[in-house]
Protein backbone atom coordinates (compact mmCIF):
# COMPACT_ATOMS: atom_id res chain seq x y z
CA UNK A 1 0.00 0.00 0.00
CA UNK A 2 1.63 3.44 -1.03
CA UNK A 3 1.29 5.20 2.39
CA UNK A 4 4.29 6.27 3.33
CA UNK A 5 6.47 9.21 3.48
CA UNK A 6 10.13 7.63 2.28
CA UNK A 7 13.03 9.97 2.68
CA UNK A 8 15.85 9.66 0.93
CA UNK A 9 19.28 9.97 3.18
CA UNK A 10 22.99 10.44 2.20
CA UNK A 11 25.83 12.70 3.95
CA UNK A 12 25.04 15.87 1.94
CA UNK A 13 24.17 19.25 3.24
CA UNK A 14 20.78 18.95 2.35
CA UNK A 15 20.12 15.96 4.43
CA UNK A 16 18.97 17.69 7.44
CA UNK A 17 16.75 19.88 5.08
CA UNK A 18 15.27 16.42 3.50
CA UNK A 19 14.62 15.04 7.01
CA UNK A 20 13.09 18.12 8.22
CA UNK A 21 10.58 18.10 4.86
CA UNK A 22 9.52 14.57 5.31
CA UNK A 23 8.33 15.10 8.95
CA UNK A 24 6.62 17.89 7.84
CA UNK A 25 4.64 15.86 4.71
CA UNK A 26 4.18 13.02 7.37
CA UNK A 27 2.57 15.12 9.79
CA UNK A 28 0.96 17.02 7.17
CA UNK A 29 -0.95 13.81 6.06
CA UNK A 30 -0.93 11.88 8.95
CA UNK A 31 1.20 8.72 7.09
CA UNK A 32 4.35 6.70 8.26
CA UNK A 33 8.29 7.92 7.75
CA UNK A 34 10.22 5.84 6.14
CA UNK A 35 14.30 7.00 5.94
CA UNK A 36 15.95 5.54 3.47
CA UNK A 37 19.88 4.90 3.05
CA UNK A 38 21.29 3.35 -0.32
CA UNK A 39 24.95 2.43 -0.14
CA UNK A 40 26.52 2.22 -3.65
CA UNK A 41 28.14 -0.90 -4.67
CA UNK A 42 31.55 -0.35 -3.61
CA UNK A 43 33.70 -1.02 -6.84
CA UNK A 44 36.12 -4.03 -5.73
CA UNK A 45 40.30 -3.44 -6.34
CA UNK A 46 41.26 -6.01 -8.59
CA UNK A 47 45.25 -6.52 -9.15
CA UNK A 48 44.91 -6.73 -13.01
CA UNK A 49 46.63 -8.82 -15.23
CA UNK A 50 49.80 -9.30 -13.36
CA UNK A 51 51.09 -12.33 -15.60
CA UNK A 52 54.96 -12.11 -15.80
CA UNK A 53 55.54 -9.14 -13.63
CA UNK A 54 55.20 -10.51 -10.44
CA UNK A 55 55.34 -14.57 -9.40
CA UNK A 56 52.79 -16.31 -8.58
CA UNK A 57 52.76 -16.36 -5.24
CA UNK A 58 52.85 -12.32 -4.53
CA UNK A 59 49.93 -12.23 -6.68
CA UNK A 60 47.95 -13.94 -4.27
CA UNK A 61 49.19 -12.82 -1.62
CA UNK A 62 48.31 -9.19 -3.10
CA UNK A 63 44.85 -9.99 -4.43
CA UNK A 64 44.09 -11.18 -1.06
CA UNK A 65 44.89 -8.24 0.45
CA UNK A 66 43.54 -6.30 -1.82
CA UNK A 67 39.63 -8.53 -0.83
CA UNK A 68 40.79 -7.68 2.88
CA UNK A 69 40.88 -4.07 2.05
CA UNK A 70 37.62 -4.25 0.11
CA UNK A 71 35.74 -5.89 3.22
CA UNK A 72 37.03 -3.20 5.63
CA UNK A 73 36.27 -0.77 3.45
CA UNK A 74 32.41 -2.19 2.80
CA UNK A 75 32.07 -2.52 6.72
CA UNK A 76 33.43 0.89 7.04
CA UNK A 77 30.52 2.19 4.35
CA UNK A 78 27.71 0.34 6.55
CA UNK A 79 28.58 1.60 10.07
CA UNK A 80 28.70 5.50 8.50
CA UNK A 81 24.96 4.82 7.00
CA UNK A 82 24.00 3.36 9.95
CA UNK A 83 25.25 6.34 11.73
CA UNK A 84 23.37 8.75 9.18
CA UNK A 85 20.16 7.02 9.69
CA UNK A 86 20.49 6.76 13.70
CA UNK A 87 20.82 11.20 13.11
CA UNK A 88 18.22 11.19 10.64
CA UNK A 89 15.85 9.60 13.14
CA UNK A 90 16.84 11.62 15.89
CA UNK A 91 16.81 14.47 13.68
CA UNK A 92 12.87 13.36 12.47
CA UNK A 93 12.09 12.79 16.35
CA UNK A 94 12.60 16.49 17.22
CA UNK A 95 9.94 17.55 14.94
CA UNK A 96 7.42 15.30 16.19
CA UNK A 97 7.94 11.88 14.50
CA UNK A 98 8.70 9.19 17.31
CA UNK A 99 8.74 6.23 15.19
CA UNK A 100 10.37 6.42 11.90
CA UNK A 101 11.63 3.64 10.04
CA UNK A 102 15.08 3.23 9.16
CA UNK A 103 16.09 1.19 6.18
CA UNK A 104 19.30 0.25 4.74
CA UNK A 105 19.79 -1.07 0.40
CA UNK A 106 22.80 -2.04 -1.06
CA UNK A 107 22.89 -1.29 -4.85
CA UNK A 108 21.24 1.18 -7.05
CA UNK A 109 19.33 4.30 -5.70
CA UNK A 110 17.38 4.02 -8.33
CA UNK A 111 16.40 0.14 -8.49
CA UNK A 112 16.18 0.56 -4.52
CA UNK A 113 13.43 3.10 -4.86
CA UNK A 114 11.64 1.30 -7.76
CA UNK A 115 11.42 -1.80 -4.99
CA UNK A 116 9.48 0.56 -2.38
CA UNK A 117 7.42 2.15 -5.46
CA UNK A 118 4.21 0.04 -3.96
CA UNK A 119 4.50 1.54 -0.95
CA UNK A 120 5.63 5.45 -1.49
CA UNK A 121 3.16 7.75 -1.24
CA UNK A 122 5.57 10.27 -1.17
CA UNK A 123 9.26 10.53 -2.07
CA UNK A 124 11.53 13.64 -0.04
CA UNK A 125 15.61 14.08 -1.45
CA UNK A 126 18.10 17.09 -1.73
CA UNK A 127 17.89 19.05 -4.63
CA UNK A 128 22.34 17.99 -4.78
CA UNK A 129 24.12 15.42 -2.97
CA UNK A 130 27.63 15.52 -1.94
CA UNK A 131 31.16 14.39 -3.81
CA UNK A 132 29.20 11.83 -6.07
CA UNK A 133 32.50 9.93 -5.72
CA UNK A 134 31.22 9.19 -2.43
CA UNK A 135 29.73 6.14 -1.77
CA UNK A 136 27.11 7.93 0.07
CA UNK A 137 26.79 11.71 -1.05
CA UNK A 138 25.02 10.47 -4.76
CA UNK A 139 21.11 11.52 -4.26
CA UNK A 140 21.63 14.27 -6.21
CA UNK A 141 23.05 13.31 -9.04
CA UNK A 142 20.36 11.14 -9.64
CA UNK A 143 17.24 13.49 -9.61
CA UNK A 144 16.13 13.36 -13.81
CA UNK A 145 16.17 9.46 -13.36
CA UNK A 146 14.00 9.29 -10.31
CA UNK A 147 11.45 12.09 -11.21
CA UNK A 148 11.60 9.98 -15.11
CA UNK A 149 11.20 6.72 -12.83
CA UNK A 150 9.25 7.49 -10.66
CA UNK A 151 5.26 7.71 -10.14
CA UNK A 152 4.62 9.24 -7.38
CA UNK A 153 5.00 12.96 -5.87
CA UNK A 154 8.55 14.15 -5.45
CA UNK A 155 9.72 16.34 -3.39
CA UNK A 156 13.00 18.33 -3.74
CA UNK A 157 14.31 19.96 -0.94
CA UNK A 158 16.48 23.19 -0.84
CA UNK A 159 19.74 23.30 1.97
CA UNK A 160 16.78 24.72 4.51
CA UNK A 161 13.45 24.09 5.58
CA UNK A 162 10.77 26.01 6.45
CA UNK A 163 7.18 25.08 7.18
CA UNK A 164 5.69 26.68 3.45
CA UNK A 165 3.25 29.80 3.76
CA UNK A 166 2.70 29.86 0.68
CA UNK A 167 2.45 27.40 -2.20
CA UNK A 168 2.35 27.79 -5.97
CA UNK A 169 1.31 25.74 -8.93
CA UNK A 170 2.70 26.15 -12.56
CA UNK A 171 -0.05 25.64 -14.24
CA UNK A 172 -0.72 25.23 -17.96
CA UNK A 173 -3.98 24.28 -18.57
CA UNK A 174 -3.47 20.89 -20.35
CA UNK A 175 -5.64 17.48 -19.13
CA UNK A 176 -2.04 16.78 -16.58
CA UNK A 177 -1.74 19.91 -15.24
CA UNK A 178 -5.75 19.36 -13.87
CA UNK A 179 -5.43 15.96 -12.26
CA UNK A 180 -2.07 17.56 -10.95
CA UNK A 181 -4.54 20.25 -9.18
CA UNK A 182 -6.67 17.96 -8.34
CA UNK A 183 -4.22 15.87 -6.70
CA UNK A 184 -3.50 19.24 -4.35
CA UNK A 185 -6.51 19.36 -3.82
CA UNK A 186 -7.34 16.13 -2.29
CA UNK A 187 -4.79 15.70 -0.40
CA UNK A 188 -4.20 17.28 3.05
CA UNK A 189 -0.75 18.03 2.10
CA UNK A 190 -0.74 22.02 1.95
CA UNK A 191 -4.33 22.11 3.47
CA UNK A 192 -4.70 25.83 5.02
CA UNK A 193 -1.66 27.20 2.80
CA UNK A 194 -2.54 29.77 0.36
CA UNK A 195 -2.30 28.63 -3.31
CA UNK A 196 -1.11 30.80 -5.90
CA UNK A 197 -2.15 29.14 -9.51
CA UNK A 198 0.11 30.51 -12.92
CA UNK A 199 -0.48 30.06 -16.05
CA UNK A 200 2.44 31.35 -18.09
CA UNK A 201 0.23 32.59 -21.00
CA UNK A 202 -1.26 35.71 -23.06
CA UNK A 203 -4.28 37.04 -20.92
CA UNK A 204 -7.02 35.99 -23.04
CA UNK A 205 -10.36 34.62 -22.87
CA UNK A 206 -9.51 30.50 -23.87
CA UNK A 207 -6.80 31.10 -21.26
CA UNK A 208 -8.68 32.01 -18.32
CA UNK A 209 -11.30 29.87 -18.78
CA UNK A 210 -9.44 26.31 -17.52
CA UNK A 211 -7.27 29.04 -15.09
CA UNK A 212 -11.17 29.42 -13.31
CA UNK A 213 -11.97 26.18 -13.68
CA UNK A 214 -8.85 24.85 -12.03
CA UNK A 215 -9.32 27.57 -9.17
CA UNK A 216 -12.68 26.81 -8.80
CA UNK A 217 -11.28 23.29 -8.10
CA UNK A 218 -8.74 24.43 -5.19
CA UNK A 219 -11.65 27.04 -4.17
CA UNK A 220 -14.19 23.86 -3.58
CA UNK A 221 -11.54 22.11 -1.42
CA UNK A 222 -11.18 24.75 0.71
CA UNK A 223 -8.19 26.60 -0.11
CA UNK A 224 -7.68 30.21 -0.19
CA UNK A 225 -6.59 30.24 -4.00
CA UNK A 226 -5.16 33.43 -6.01
CA UNK A 227 -5.35 32.32 -10.00
CA UNK A 228 -2.88 34.70 -12.28
CA UNK A 229 -2.17 34.83 -15.71
CA UNK A 230 1.78 36.23 -16.38
CA UNK A 231 2.88 36.89 -19.75
CA UNK A 232 6.69 36.18 -21.26
CA UNK A 233 8.85 33.11 -21.36
CA UNK A 234 7.46 30.54 -18.87
CA UNK A 235 10.61 29.92 -16.96
CA UNK A 236 11.43 33.43 -16.70
CA UNK A 237 7.62 34.34 -15.75
CA UNK A 238 7.16 31.59 -13.43
CA UNK A 239 10.56 32.17 -11.65
CA UNK A 240 9.49 36.03 -11.31
CA UNK A 241 6.28 35.28 -9.68
CA UNK A 242 7.54 33.01 -7.22
CA UNK A 243 9.94 35.58 -5.99
CA UNK A 244 7.57 38.74 -6.15
CA UNK A 245 4.83 36.78 -4.04
CA UNK A 246 7.49 35.29 -1.31
CA UNK A 247 6.78 31.78 -2.68
CA UNK A 248 7.96 29.17 -0.32
CA UNK A 249 7.12 25.65 -2.06
CA UNK A 250 6.92 25.73 -6.46
CA UNK A 251 4.80 23.08 -7.02
CA UNK A 252 5.00 21.12 -11.42
CA UNK A 253 3.53 18.35 -13.23
CA UNK A 254 6.11 16.34 -14.69
CA UNK A 255 5.15 16.16 -17.68
CA UNK A 256 2.87 18.35 -20.00
CA UNK A 257 1.97 19.12 -23.24
CA UNK A 258 3.17 23.40 -23.35
CA UNK A 259 6.43 24.68 -23.26
CA UNK A 260 6.06 24.22 -19.24
CA UNK A 261 6.82 20.25 -20.22
CA UNK A 262 10.06 22.03 -21.22
CA UNK A 263 10.88 23.20 -18.58
CA UNK A 264 10.65 20.49 -16.15
CA UNK A 265 11.83 17.35 -18.33
CA UNK A 266 13.43 16.28 -20.80
CA UNK A 267 17.11 17.79 -21.53
CA UNK A 268 16.51 20.99 -18.93
CA UNK A 269 15.29 19.27 -16.19
CA UNK A 270 18.84 19.79 -14.11
CA UNK A 271 19.50 23.30 -15.13
CA UNK A 272 15.63 23.79 -13.97
CA UNK A 273 16.21 22.33 -10.80
CA UNK A 274 19.17 24.52 -10.30
CA UNK A 275 17.49 27.50 -11.17
CA UNK A 276 14.69 27.48 -8.75
CA UNK A 277 15.59 28.72 -5.27
CA UNK A 278 12.82 27.13 -3.21
CA UNK A 279 11.97 23.83 -2.46
CA UNK A 280 9.81 21.57 -5.74
CA UNK A 281 6.98 19.32 -5.58
CA UNK A 282 7.04 17.43 -8.88
CA UNK A 283 3.63 15.44 -9.79
CA UNK A 284 3.24 12.56 -12.07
Amino acid sequence: MNNKVIACIDDSQYAQAVCDYAAWSATQMDAPLSLLHVLDDIPRSAAGNLSGTIGLGSQEALLEELASLDEKRSKIAMEQGKVMLHAARERVASNGIAEAESRQRHGELLDALKDLEDETRMLVVGKRGADTASAHGHIGSHLEGIIRTMHCPVLIAQQSFSAPKRVMIAFDGSATAFKGVEMVAASPLFKGIPCHLVMAAADTADNRAPLDKAKAILNAAGFDTTATLVTGDPEKALSDYQAQENIDLLIMGAYGHSRIRHFIVGSTTTAMICRTRVSLLVLR
